[in-house]
């Protein structure tokens, strides 16, 4: 078989508890900047471009498959007998003559980068695994080598003897072989270890065995193939994710006032001169033009910011495109469907919700803009709501070009508001008002005379 006409598949092995975790969710499902564990996995596993991705789960499978967002094959592992039992859940379900790769869904950090060589190595029948170096190994499965330096084993921590123990190297457990190497080489193992399971790592002692070239390749950094047992783990795991992300947008251009209280949480395109302050929180797909400034405290969701956007501390914008040169905050909420155009000032306490504004208009605070279209250089003034919702359904509120609305007003949906008009402070408007007029809609002020404060009432004789 050519090299190169041999398919590559991916199984992703997810069906353990993880009891160490001592949670409900199931391990994989444990979030990592934002995503399960296993949706990292399987993203990392999709960038290889596999002609198919099997995901074997068992603990708690429905709600592991309803939890990942992937094109993959679910294979469901009924009984957790350990590694080997897990892969041989998938290979039915593998192409003839195809090369495997086996991953893991805990161990989040691993990389095409490092995957590639692995794969290579494995190309034509060969066998070959991932190996690092870690200062402390743990409970790690160590690699056993031969004098000349090749791979002779692999050993578990609960079947290895101290001198055993002692060595550095460990198994990541990522492995390729060929589909008939590990139809041939499964089918062989038996549980002879402390759990009575199925060991992957068995094969390797098998290909050995058999004189089978087994390419041990150690990863350039022990972070990639770390796995994830505890909340202790998850926690550090996350640190090294962030490091890695705040890294990747400072070598973009971008400055950040402390790197480690900085958090992205999904994929985040910068440009030049942007200024991330502390505990900003970066989710899903964000855009930040060039010189964007984010306060204290800033979250920014699946949002695009356009140039020399300016977000004062404890702001958060969702699902929002926000043009050149706006300010927003400090405490605004900028929720979905929000579209301001360049120049708009949004400030403290207003919150907008499916709203356009157009150029220069501003609304700086107490106010609530829901299902509104706002033109240019309009002012709405403190404590303005717009009353989108009738209990049934949400209405729109249309307000043209410069129009004012004094303090106070309560727009009242669906409503037309023309281009120059003036909305009197304190003022109810249900009605449309066209371009140009004042729209006072309060109760006649009445002022009574003699009235007599209730706290001095109790004073007073009782009338007979």
């Amino acid at each position: 078989m050519k090299k190169f006409d041999q398919p590559l598949e991916v199984v992703v092995l997810a069906a353990g508890q993880g009891t160490r975790m001592n949670s409900a969710l199931p391990k994989v499902l444990h979030p990592l900047a934002g995503k399960p564990l296993l949706q990292h996995v399987v993203n990392t596993a999709a960038a290889l471009a596999p002609s198919a991705i099997h995901v074997v789960v068992g603990h708690k499978a429905d709600q592991v498959r309803q939890a990942v967002d992937a094109d993959v094959h679910w294979v469901e592992q009924l009984a957790q007998l350990g590694t080997g039992h897990a892969v041989q859940q998938a290979l039915p379900f593998i192409a003839e003559g195809a090369l495997v790769l086996v991953l893991y869904g805990d161990v989040p950090l691993v990389t095409a980068a490092c995957l590639n060589p692995c794969i290579q190595a494995a190309r034509g029948g060969d066998l070959a695994l991932i190996t690092a170096d870690f200062s402390d190994p743990a409970e790690l499965g160590r690699i056993q080598r031969g004098g000349d330096g090749s791979i002779q084993g692999i050993v578990e921590y609960r079947d290895a003897s101290e001198k055993q123990r002692a060595i550095c190297e460990i198994n990541s457990g990522i492995m390729a072989l060929s589909q008939p190497g590990f139809m041939d080489y499964l089918s062989r193992i038996k549980p002879a270890n402390a759990q009575g399971e199925f060991y992957l790592t068995d094969v390797v002692a098998l290909a050995v065995a058999d004189g089978l070239a087994v390419h041990g390749l150690k990863a350039e950094s022990p972070e990639e193939v770390m796995g994830i047992n505890d909340r202790a783990q998850l926690a550090t795991m996350e640190r090294t994710y962030q490091r890695r992300a705040v890294g990747s947008l400072m070598a973009q251009g971008v400055s950040v006032a402390d790197a480690t209280r900085v958090d992205v949480r999904g994929t985040v395109e910068a440009g030049q001169d942007c200024f991330l302050d502390v505990n900003v929180v970066l989710e899903g797909q964000v855009r930040l033009g060039r010189n964007v400034y984010l306060g204290p405290g800033v979250v920014v969701r699946d949002s695009s910011l356009g140039d020399g956007v300016r977000v004062e501390p404890h702001t958060v914008v969702e699902g929002s495109q926000v043009a050149a040169n706006c300010v927003l905050g400090p405490f605004a909420h900028l929720r979905q469907g929000t579209r301001l155009e360049e120049a708009v000032k949004i400030g403290n306490f207003v919150e907008t919700k499916k709203t356009v504004l157009g150029r220069g208009s501003k609304a700086n605070h107490l106010a609530y803009l829901g299902d509104a279209s706002l033109g240019e250089d309009c002012n709405v003034g403190a404590g303005t709501i717009t009353c989108n919702y009738d209990g049934i359904n949400k209405h729109p509120t249309v307000i043209g070009n410069d129009v004012f609305v004094g303090t106070n007003s309560t727009l009242v949906a669906p409503l037309e508001i023309g281009s120059g008009a003036f909305i009197a402070a304190g003022s109810t408007v249900t009605t449309t008002v066209k371009s140009g007029e004042l729209a006072v809609g309060r109760g006649r002020q009445r002022n009574i005379k003699g009235w007599v404060r209730p706290d001095q009432r109790k004073n007073e004789p009782e009338s007979k």
